[in-house]
């Protein structure tokens, strides 16, 4: 059996970029381009370890980060001085998206009905009152894969993410977290592999989840940055959509 999981509802190569310029706690305006290009390079393998199918534009910024890595190990010339830094070519667009997904997050965030209204905004207190006690923040596919790849090398220690055996039916394994995700309000993403035995098992859970999210019935939050990932049903509003 074939598994693929596409990634077009997911992020693309800036926001991975995005993701590893994070994680490392670097400036954007000085990457440590041979660090971020091999762990770019890191990503892409595992995410084809797991067979998750990897768009074209990774690939072409794979290319890119490689080209600017052996342009920053060539020593310069003297009529280089003024020459500018090669990392510009991924900074430039790196600070337009960030302008795009802050515009883009601040539109999300108004009323449907007063996007084309500027009115007062509400205190932050005020505003944080009225939400719930634990505001939740999405994660993103590769911090999913970051805690994927972490619980693996707790539980399996020396495993290798390679499917050795088909056994596992990418259909059980999405029945079996959608029936946890019926009878619990939430389920934490470490206890999806409970009762899992071996890394083929492991994947085709992962691949499962992947799955749901993409598809829309399955929400994946954190109350902040590195607690702990936790899954919440969706497809009980898509249900009673369809219904309605």
């Amino acid at each position: 059996m074939d598994y693929q999981v596409k990634l077009e509802i997911f992020e693309g190569p800036l926001d991975l970029l995005l993701h590893l310029i994070r994680k490392n706690e670097v400036d954007i305006f000085d990457i440590p381009i041979a660090t971020i290009t091999d762990q770019y390079l890191e990503y892409l393998d595992m995410m084809k370890a797991l067979n998750i199918s990897v768009a074209g534009d990774f690939l072409v910024m794979a290319s890119t980060l490689v080209h600017i890595k052996s342009r920053m190990l060539l020593p310069a010339r003297e009529d280089e001085d003024e020459q500018e830094d090669p990392r510009v070519e991924i900074t430039r667009p790196l600070l337009e998206y960030l302008r795009f997904k802050e515009m883009a997050g601040e539109l999300s965030e108004r009323d449907l009905l007063a996007r084309d209204v500027f009115a007062r905004p509400l205190p932050q207190d005020l505003k944080r009152q009225l939400l719930s006690d634990e505001p939740l923040l999405a994660v993103s596919l590769f911090q999913l894969i970051d805690a994927f790849k972490k619980m693996v090398e707790e539980r399996i220690p020396g495993a290798q993410l390679t499917m050795l055996v088909d056994r596992w039916s990418l259909k059980d394994k999405t029945t079996y977290i959608m029936d946890q995700l019926k009878i619990r309000p939430f389920v934490y993403f470490t206890e999806l592999f409970d009762q899992d035995r071996s890394i083929s098992e492991f994947i085709v859970t992962f691949l499962a989840l992947l799955e749901l999210v993409q598809m829309g019935l399955v929400r994946v939050l954190q109350s902040e940055p590195y607690k702990e990932i936790r899954l919440e049903a969706h497809f009980e509003e898509q249900e009673d959509n369809a219904h309605g």
